[in-house]
């Protein structure tokens, strides 16, 4: 008959220290491993290799082209196509894209615009050279060949 009742629940508390290390731990396994593709490659790309390589310091001048026969060969069909950002453009659109690449740089940067192009090794050289005929006439004058690096066994 006593008034005070004996408490007997215990509370069991889980312990929070190690949360946020944790949690920090994923958030760094996910940066890391986390792979950023800006495009998507709708052209077949095997980049010849290169027995000398230079590496560019400012890589946000760079604008890319890709040049290769489609992977989609039923709705695109089987000759070289032009890639620029994630659409297959014709040659002669290749003036406006490098002018719109122009725009989206500063007014100092402009003249500095590089055309990076990514071009398939089976390529015949026709393609390119109407490639190269646009991109002087849109007075994009820095063009760099992308390589990779010769294979050492």
């Amino acid at each position: 008959m006593s008034k005070f009742k004996k408490k007997t629940g215990t509370s069991q508390n889980i312990p929070t220290s190690a949360l946020p290390d944790i949690i920090f731990m994923l958030l760094f396994f996910f940066m890391v491993t986390t792979v950023l593709r800006e495009q998507e490659i709708l052209v077949e790309q095997k980049i010849p290799q290169a027995t000398q390589l230079q590496k560019l310091e400012k890589k946000t001048l760079i604008s890319y082209l890709y040049i290769g026969k489609p992977k989609n060969t039923g709705m695109f069909g089987t000759e070289p196509r032009v890639q620029a950002n994630d659409v297959l453009i014709n040659t002669k659109d290749i003036v406006l894209w490098v002018n719109q690449e122009k725009d989206k740089l500063s007014e100092a940067e402009r003249d500095m615009i590089t055309i990076s192009m990514k071009v398939d090794r089976d390529v015949k050289m026709g393609p390119i050279s109407d490639v190269q005929f646009e991109l002087r006439e849109a007075d994009a004058r820095r063009i760099l060949y992308a390589a990779v690096g010769k294979v050492q066994n």
